[in-house]
């Protein structure tokens, strides 16, 4: 007997393929088990609603973009100064950002639902603790709880700067002037 793909993998596919092709709120049920080929009700058994499967599938987008990120920082040598791992970090975000727009934009919407939502706040929360860590790892900074605190301030910068670019190309900071910008902060608390 050959062993089937799981419908909940099948399901996530099928979400972030159809987060791929329309505005999160144009995203029915029906589509997304279309999509994924599996039945309607497995929606239900596998995440309790169509908004939680939505919220699993954002956060399941987000660490597949991390990851492309840390594959791209894969190559900078591990001894590299911080501030070069930061800018090519920068830079990979800013080079993956176009094509991860729509799924920048789900992320916003599931943001606004977990606020009324405990189940989609909660699996939005265990994404942004898991992502401490591995963006402290990423640039380096420590596996300590400094450094995991340090990882999850950069990822709220990034993520705030994603939010405003998705409101104006004109807020786009590059990766030059947000090390440039960290230098004046820096300056101004020491």
């Amino acid at each position: 007997m050959c062993a089937q793909p799981s419908n909940r993998a099948a399901l996530l596919e099928g979400a972030l393929s159809c987060l791929a092709q329309l505005p999160v709120d144009q995203i029915s049920a029906r589509a997304v088990a279309r999509q994924s080929g599996a039945n309607l009700a497995s929606i239900g058994y596998h995440f309790g609603s169509k908004d939680e499967l939505m919220s699993a599938a954002v956060v399941e987008g987000l660490d597949r973009w991390l990851e492309s990120i840390g594959d791209g920082l894969s190559a900078v040598d591990g001894e590299a100064p911080s501030a070069e791992r930061f800018r090519q970090a920068a830079q990979a975000v800013e080079a993956t950002r176009a094509e991860n727009e729509d799924l920048a934009r789900a992320f916003v919407v599931a943001l606004g639902r977990g606020l009324h939502d405990p189940v989609v706040a909660d699996r939005l929360a265990e994404g942004f603790a898991a992502t401490r860590p591995r963006v402290a790892q990423l640039l380096g900074l420590g596996s300590d709880a400094a450094g995991i605190d340090a990882g999850g301030l950069v990822h709220a910068m990034f993520t705030g700067l994603l939010v405003q670019s998705l409101l104006s190309e004109e807020l786009v900071f590059d990766p030059t002037r947000i090390l440039a910008a960290l230098g004046r902060v820096s300056e101004a608390i020491t």
